[in-house]
């Protein structure tokens, strides 16, 4: 698939003519169409060309055809039924033949008889009619004395002695078919071994693989990349290049030739790559580095060359490469490869594309990795790409701006607080955000709920995070005392130790590989760490061991995560960052990341003597942090007792809750107990209102039946009293 170039219109390029040029029926051999198959776009690839005879569906026809012919022939003499040797030779001393045929090489005799021939099966003992056309077979010995049978037979119609030929279309088909199955079997295989290289050894197919995003310029926008303000600013001027390069050229400013985005997985690498690509308005290339690497040396050399072709005709555009490392390694590998690694061919190729002796006008080629260690250094040098930009992990204001873009299509309740979301998720990127809100989403419609709850949200966080809850797992009373104290050794220590992490949540339901965990945050995000902040993630990761060893007098292995985090940080702080008596001196890598092409011959840069120092240095700064968490503990073993018991019984303690069992001793603080005592005194009042109001209305509309009477005679008593004082005045005249 193409595009077509900035000042070309859009074109179909063949990919309607349906019923046209490239019906494989109507053209078999898709001449006259330019090379270019339906949907490849005006500028589409070449590479396809005619199609070859061998995929024309009237070959397949005629081959088809042929195989049924044969077939037929073989299976032409299967109208007569075949009976035993010892029945045939009654049957021919019988008066009951017509006809005979002596077939010699087969040593068949076929019988048409004047009547229908019958048997019993002596296995089932029942009879079985055979028709008049019968045949049976005979050894080589026996050859004289079946002529002389049928001889005396004397059949009706006379007899004959032939010789059975073999068809050419038999002899083919025995012969040839089997060499053309596994030929036919080879190339497919060979086919699906060279993948999208075009077929068995290269031939026939597609070289380039480089595909353009939905068939058109991408229509991301920087808008829609949030968290990464400063990664933005510095991509910013290669869009505004490639939509109008002269600002630059008048200064004599050249095109970045590459720019190579490197971070954690899931922070918007490729995201930000397409949001480039659509706000220049340029064709967009995506490879993975994967697809150069073949299983033929030269594939992937000659798929390079192809891409960076395809991009030249659309000129300006961007080529993509996600996941460069694989094929951008260090070239020399383990040290055991020669120069005619394809992985090394395709690197060059590369390289030489990318600033060679030719110029590549108009052409952007972002990479993106999570390994910047391993890239070659021939890569990364200006004049390649020119540009490497670091996209971290989003801060708090980061993620919250992410949630914002991610919530745009979801139904959220009025009561959710994306910065509170965004203050719970430290260390997570763009993609686990999209996941929380996503899994917030899908609990909503579990539950038959049209809007997305913080409740939803906060279950969200502990999936994405440690997985689905094991509700049908269930504690006996002591594991679950065990676990209720280990998960509150570490909120007690979080709580008490000024350096430690804020506890946002504590559950004792199993997560995952986890009987409960704790959800911890940093008081404050922070880019250096200082060693009295290391020596606390020590301490509150030693919570949970040491609360057992207090209150049980023993230790279970359910501290076996926190142990392996606690000599992970503890050995950084000794060997990385030099934070121990040993000095400013760094004794490992400080990305830890091994590569064998790097590493292979590289051992320990220091003595034995230096690796004691180094565990000794290990274990004091883990001795110091356990003496000093077991003192905390030691001192608020009430507070311990408290949340551990609260635990037990609640199972989940919220932040807000635990802040009310350090406060007031009980999960709820005094203001709320009063708040819930006035609604539940409103709630009652309004329910006494509502009462008294029924019985008013009860009593109103009593009286409402009653008053029609009383003004039914109001208006006869009223004109009696007229006509009795009119009688009486006319009385007094009389």
């Amino acid at each position: 698939m193409s595009f077509p170039g900035p000042n070309q219109p859009p074109s179909n390029g063949g990919g309607n003519k349906t019923n046209g040029g490239n019906n494989p029926f109507t053209n078999p051999f898709s001449r006259n169409n330019d090379g270019k198959n339906g949907g490849n776009g005006a500028n589409g690839n070449k590479s396809n060309g005619p199609r070859p005879f061998w995929q024309s569906p009237w070959l397949w026809v005629v081959v088809v055809a042929l195989l049924a012919v044969t077939m037929f022939q073989l299976f032409a003499g299967a109208g007569s039924q075949t009976i035993d040797t010892k029945d045939g030779m009654q049957i021919l001393n019988g008066n009951t033949v017509e006809y005979a045929t002596i077939v010699d090489n087969t040593q068949q005799v076929k019988l048409k008889l004047s009547s229908d021939y019958s048997a019993t099966d002596p296995d089932t003992g029942r009879t079985k009619n055979y028709g008049k056309n019968v045949q049976f077979y005979y050894t080589y010995a026996q050859s004289a004395a079946v002529v002389k049978a049928v001889q005396k037979a004397d059949p009706a119609k006379g007899w004959t002695a032939s010789m059975q030929q073999t068809s050419i279309w038999t002899y083919l088909l025995t012969s040839l078919l089997p060499f053309l199955i596994i030929f036919g079997l080879f190339w497919f295989l060979m086919s699906r071994m060279g993948g999208a290289a075009g077929g068995m050894f290269g031939m026939g197919g597609k070289k380039n693989s480089g595909k353009l995003l939905d068939g058109q310029t991408p229509t991301t926008k920087f808008s829609d990349v949030a968290g990464e303000d400063a990664a933005v600013q510095e991509v910013e001027e290669i869009k505004d290049f490639l939509k109008d390069p002269s600002r630059y050229k008048a200064l004599g400013a050249r095109i970045p030739r590459g720019v190579l985005l490197y971070g954690p997985p899931g922070t918007g690498k490729t995201l930000l790559a397409r949001a480039i690509a659509g706000e220049a308005g340029v064709p967009f290339y995506s490879m993975a580095g994967s697809d150069f690497v073949e299983m033929f040396v030269g594939l992937g050399a000659s798929r390079v060359r192809d891409l960076f072709d395809e991009a030249k005709k659309n000129a300006p555009a961007i080529i993509f490469i996600d996941e460069i490392d694989a094929v951008g390694r260090k070239r020399g590998g383990s040290g055991m490869s020669g120069g005619h690694d394809e992985r090394e061919q395709t690197l060059n190729q590369l390289l030489v594309e990318m600033d060679g002796m030719g110029e590549n006008k108009g052409i952007v080629i972002i990479a993106a990795t999570n390994r910047p260690d391993v890239l070659d250094p021939a890569l990364l040098r200006s004049g390649r790409f020119d540009r490497q930009i670091t996209v971290n992990l989003p801060d708090k204001k980061g993620r919250e701006a992410i949630l914002r873009v991610h919530a745009r299509n979801k139904k959220l309740a009025k009561d959710i607080s994306l910065e509170s979301l965004a203050q719970r998720t430290p260390g997570f990127s763009g993609a686990d955000l999209e996941n929380v809100l996503n899994e917030g989403a899908i609990l909503a419609v579990r539950d038959k709920r049209k809007l997305i709850t913080m409740d939803d949200l906060d279950e969200a966080i502990d999936r994405v995070m440690m997985g689905p809850a094991k509700k049908s797992k269930k504690y006996n009373d002591d594991d679950k005392r065990l676990v209720s104290y280990h998960e509150a050794g570490h909120a007690v220590i979080g709580i008490k130790l000024k350096d430690a992490d804020m506890v946002q949540k504590v559950t004792i339901i199993p997560r995952g590989d986890a009987g409960g965990y704790n959800l911890m945050t940093p008081r404050e995000e922070k880019y250096f760490h200082r060693k009295r902040e290391y020596m606390a993630q020590i301490t509150g990761l030693l919570g949970g061991r040491v609360a057992e060893e207090l209150v049980f007098g023993e230790i279970s292995a359910g501290a076996v995560n926190d142990i392996e985090k606690i000599t992970k940080i503890a050995k950084a702080m000794v060997r990385v960052f030099g934070m121990s008596s040993l000095g400013p001196i760094q004794y490992a890598d400080p990305q830890g990341n091994v590569f064998l092409g790097r590493d292979y011959n590289n051992g320990n840069n220091y003595s034995a003597g230096v690796a004691a120092e180094i565990d000794k240095e290990v274990r004091k700064i883990v001795d110091e942090c356990y003496e000093d968490c077991k003192r905390i503990l030691s001192e608020n073993r009430d507070l311990l007792d408290l949340i551990a018991n609260t635990l037990f019984e609640e199972e989940t303690l919220t932040k807000e809750q635990i802040q009310n069992l350090v406060q007031y001793g009980t999960m709820t603080s005094p203001q709320e107990e009063e708040a819930k005592a006035a609604q539940e005194a409103e709630a009652e009042a309004a329910a006494e209102a509502e009462t008294e109001t029924k019985a008013d209305d009860a009593e109103g509309s009593a009286k409402d039946e009653e008053a029609p009477k009383a003004d039914d005679n109001e208006p006869q008593q009223a004109v009696t009293d007229e006509e009795m004082e009119a009688a009486l005045k006319e009385l007094t005249k009389r």
